[in-house]
C-alpha cells in the first residue's frame, strides 16, 4: 500500500474543508475575526458558536465592535440542509435553508477559522453548498464493548464537525444490555454484566437520563440519534436477564434468540420498544433481525413454535423467522416510528413503504440488487469499505479482514460510485461507517479506527461524484489532521504511520473465540 502523499504549499491553504462543498470561490482579500458580532436571534446557534469560540480560542464575542456575522433564514433554499457562506468586508452572513444548513454554514466557518486561527483572519470566499445524501449515518456498537457518555459526545462533535447526521446507537446484543429498561430492571442489573472479553466486568449501561442528555447533545448538532434493540437473535444478554424468553441457541453462539412462538415474549419486546421510542425522537427504531441461523436450531423442538406454525401455516424456521419480524414491525408502526433492520430483512415480507433496510453484506451483491428491485428504501453500510473494525493498512494487527480486503482511507472515498450501479436512485437515503468493538475497548483504540475514516465517509455522503478527487481530499484532509490534534485524537495518519502506533487490541484468539458479526 503506498503512503498519501501532499504538498507542503497546500497544506497551508486558507479553506480546507471536509466534507468538500459544492461550490467554493475564493476572492481578494481577508477579514479580520478577533472580534465579532453575532447579529441573529437564534439562542441555540449563539450558544453553540459562544462554546466553540472559548474552546479553541477563536474570537472574543462583543456587541459593538468586530466581524459581523449574520445568519438568516432563505426561502430559495429548498434542501433545509443547504446553505450559502459569504465571507467579505461586509462581515459573515449564512443564509440557509432551514436550521441544519444553518448549522453546516456555521461548521464550514469554524473549521476555516480554526485552521486560520494563528493570522486571525478569514479569506473572503462564497461556499454554496447542500448534502448529496440525506443519510450521513455512522454507528458504534455498545454491547461488545463499552464506550461511555463522554467519548460517545466527542463522537458526536466530530460527526457534526464533518456534517454528519445519523447515530445509529447498538445498544443491545449478545455480550451486554446497555440501556436502562424501567419495567425490566434486570436488563441491566444482569443482562449489562460483562463484555466480549471479560464475562465478569461489572454493570456498564446508560440509566434513561443519559440517554435523554446524549439525544439532547445530538440534537443540538443537528444528528437524529437512532436506537438498534437486537432481536430475534443477538439476544443472549437479554435472555440472561429474563431466561423465561428465551428461544435457544446453538453451541457456538448459547441463549442466542429469543422465543419467537411464545406470547409472552411479544409483550416483553413490545414493553422494551414502547420505552425505547419514548426516549428517542428519531423517525427510526433498528431492530436488528441478521444472523438468526447463527442460534435457532432449538426452534424446532419448542412446544409454542410448533404450536405458532401450525396456526399460522408457517412451513419453516424462515417462515418462523420472518413472521416474528412482520409481527415486531407492526408494534414499531403504532408507536408512529419506522423500522429499521438489517439486509436479512428484504425476505421478510414487510411492507415496503414501512421500514428501511442497511446493506451490510458487501459479499453478496445479488441481495443488494434484489433490493433496489423491490424499492425498498436502503442506507449502504458494506463491511468493506465501511465497516471500521476492519484494518485500514497493512502493517495493522488488530483488524479484520475479509478475502485480504481492508476497509482503506481510499477504498471509502470512492465509495458508492465503486459500486457500479445507479447510486443516484432515490430509494438510496444515503451512506453509513460502522464501528464494531469485539477488538477495541481503549480510547485510543477507537480513535485509532475511527479517524480519519469518519472524514472520507462524511465526504463520500456530502459531496456529488464530480467534485470529489482524491488527491484533494488527502490535501484537505492533511489540514484537517491538525484540528484532530487540537482535541488529542488518537488518530491514524496515512502521512506518517510512526505519528500514532497501533494501539494494543484484544487478541485476535480471544476475539475470534466468542465472535459473532
Amino acid at each position: 500500500m503506498l503512503l498519501l502523499s501532499f504538498t507542503a504549499s497546500f497544506a497551508q491553504h486558507p479553506v480546507s474543508i471536509i466534507p468538500q462543498p459544492q461550490e467554493i470561490t475564493l476572492q481578494e482579500g481577508k477579514l479580520s475575526f478577533e472580534k465579532v458580532r453575532l447579529q441573529f436571534s437564534n439562542t441555540s446557534l449563539k450558544k453553540y458558536l459562544a462554546k466553540e469560540f472559548k474552546k479553541y480560542d477563536l474570537a472574543q464575542i462583543s456587541k459593538k465592535k468586530g466581524v459581523a456575522i449574520v445568519l438568516e433564514n432563505d426561502d430559495l433554499q429548498k434542501n433545509p440542509e443547504s446553505y450559502r457562506l459569504s465571507i467579505s468586508n461586509r462581515g459573515v452572513e449564512i443564509a440557509a435553508g432551514g436550521q441544519a444548513g444553518l448549522f453546516y454554514g456555521i461548521q464550514s466557518l469554524l473549521q476555516i477559522m480554526r485552521e486560520n486561527n494563528d493570522s486571525k483572519t478569514l479569506p473572503f470566499c462564497e461556499i454554496v453548498d447542500e448534502p448529496r445524501y440525506g443519510w450521513r449515518g455512522f454507528m458504534v456498537d455498545e454491547s461488545r464493548h463499552f464506550v461511555g457518555k463522554q467519548k460517545v459526545k466527542q463522537i458526536l462533535d466530530y460527526m457534526a464537525f464533518h456534517k454528519m447526521n445519523v447515530f445509529h446507537w447498538h445498544l443491545t446484543d449478545a455480550q451486554g444490555w446497555r440501556i436502562e429498561i424501567k419495567k425490566y430492571p434486570k436488563l441491566t442489573t444482569i443482562g449489562a454484566k460483562g463484555n466480549e472479553t471479560n464475562a465478569n466486568a461489572p454493570a456498564q449501561f446508560y440509566s434513561q437520563k443519559d440517554i435523554q442528555e446524549i439525544v439532547k447533545y445530538a440534537t443540538e448538532r443537528q444528528i437524529q440519534v437512532i436506537p438498534e434493540i437486537d432481536m430475534p437473535g443477538h439476544a443472549s444478554a437479554a435472555i440472561l436477564a429474563y431466561p423465561e424468553n428465551g428461544g435457544g441457541g446453538s453451541e457456538k453462539h448459547p441463549n442466542f434468540t429469543f422465543n419467537p412462538g411464545k406470547e409472552e415474549t411479544y409483550t416483553f419486546l413490545q414493553d422494551i420498544l414502547t420505552e425505547v421510542a419514548a426516549l428517542f425522537p428519531s423517525k427510526y427504531i433498528h431492530i436488528g433481525g441478521d444472523e438468526v441461523s447463527f442460534g435457532n436450531e432449538k426452534w424446532p423442538q419448542l412446544p409454542e413454535v410448533q404450536q405458532l406454525m401450525k396456526k399460522e401455516n408457517l412451513k419453516s424456521m424462515l417462515d418462523v423467522e420472518h413472521y416474528f419480524i412482520r409481527r415486531i414491525q407492526k408494534h414499531v408502526k403504532s408507536l408512529g416510528k419506522t423500522m429499521l433492520g438489517w439486509d436479512e430483512l428484504a425476505e421478510s415480507g414487510v411492507p415496503v413503504n414501512e421500514v428501511a433496510l442497511m446493506w451490510w453484506r458487501h459479499d453478496k451483491p445479488e441481495i443488494l440488487d434484489q433490493i433496489l428491485a423491490n424499492k425498498y428504501p436502503i442506507i449502504l453500510c458494506p463491511r468493506v469499505p465501511l465497516y471500521l473494525d476492519f484494518k485500514q493498512y497493512e502493517s495493522h494487527k488488530n483488524g479484520r479482514t475479509w478475502g485480504g480486503k481492508y476497509a482503506t482511507l481510499e477504498g471509502i472515498y470512492e465509495f458508492p460510485e465503486s459500486l457500479h450501479r445507479n447510486v443516484d436512485s432515490q430509494q438510496i437515503l444515503g451512506v453509513q461507517g460502522n464501528l464494531w468493538t469485539e477488538r477495541f475497548s481503549s480510547s485510543n483504540s477507537i480513535d485509532f479506527m475511527i479517524f480519519p475514516r469518519l472524514a472520507a465517509i462524511s465526504e463520500s455522503g456530502w459531496t456529488k461524484p464530480e467534485n470529489k478527487d482524491q488527491a484533494s481530499f488527502n490535501k484537505r484532509l492533511a489540514t484537517i489532521l491538525k484540528l484532530y490534534d487540537q482535541d488529542k485524537l488518537y488518530y491514524f495518519n496515512p502521512f506518517d504511520i510512526s505519528q500514532h502506533p497501533e494501539p494494543a487490541g484484544v487478541g485476535a484468539t480471544e476475539w475470534q473465540k466468542n465472535h459473532v458479526k
